[in-house]
């Protein structure tokens, strides 16, 4: 059984990676090991959204590798425009997220976005190139923890009550939280998420209200301490 279907993947033609991280030391790295893996190729590489779309238009991937946090833009939104896009007759893309954030708080918006899996940067390569294939063999890959606890919930009916209150935000709550925690005004966060100033403030005054926080301070100090946990 193992044979077969190593042999099965040894004649596939080879998979199109996108790679887009804002870090370029950490895309080199994945180079370097999708080097060793003569079922992967390199298509492209992007540091943020709108450099990762117009490799999408141009080199249409088999497989995006997408970080949450982007030079320009957010991980989660790129996913859903490579879905839409996808979704409009322009050939399938899979999309595995892999980042420093925490699971708990972004494997299952992830698969919401589009993506068909979730892996945390701290796993070794092995279990990145693992991830890779089963994604690309129509499979959802998440670590056993996550998956128990999507599982426990729809047991249940009902979320975990130690949740933390930042998953009552919504993805574009919480890129605005993680922008403001990154220090920029709301002007700069704006500018990021192709929002109006206006649209910004709005989402400000919700994450207070849902995260029970008093003030423009407030808010600040919770974003960078959710930040420094997290990175």
């Amino acid at each position: 059984m193992t044979t077969s279907t190593s042999h099965s993947k040894t004649n596939r033609r080879s998979v199109r990676v996108l790679l887009v991280d804002d870090h370029d030391i950490v895309r080199h790295g994945y180079a370097h090991l999708l080097g060793t893996d003569p079922g992967f190729e390199i298509c492209g590489e992007a540091a943020d959204a709108p450099e990762a779309m117009r490799l999408v238009f141009e080199t249409r991937p088999d497989l995006a590798i997408i970080d949450i946090s982007l030079q320009n833009g957010h991980g989660l939104e790129l996913c859903k425009e490579i879905r839409a896009w996808s979704e409009q007759g322009n050939g399938i893309i899979k999309m595995l997220v892999v980042t420093a954030f925490d699971e708990d708080m972004y494997a299952e918006r992830a698969l919401h976005a589009g993506a068909s899996g979730f892996l945390n940067k701290g796993e070794t390569a092995k279990r990145l190139l693992d991830a890779m294939h089963s994604v690309m063999d129509g499979k959802i890959y998440l670590t056993q923890s996550i998956t128990d606890r999507i599982l426990t919930r729809l047991i249940s009916g009902h979320y975990d009550e130690t949740q933390s209150p930042l998953e009552n935000l919504s993805d574009r709550e919480l890129e605005v939280f993680e922008l403001i925690g990154k220090g920029m005004t709301t002007r700069e966060v704006a500018d990021s998420l192709n929002l109006s100033p206006k649209t910004v403030e709005t989402y400000r005054e919700s994450i207070k209200l849902k995260l029970n926080l008093g003030n423009a301070n407030q808010l600040v100090c919770a974003a960078v301490h959710h930040l420094l946990e997290t990175s």
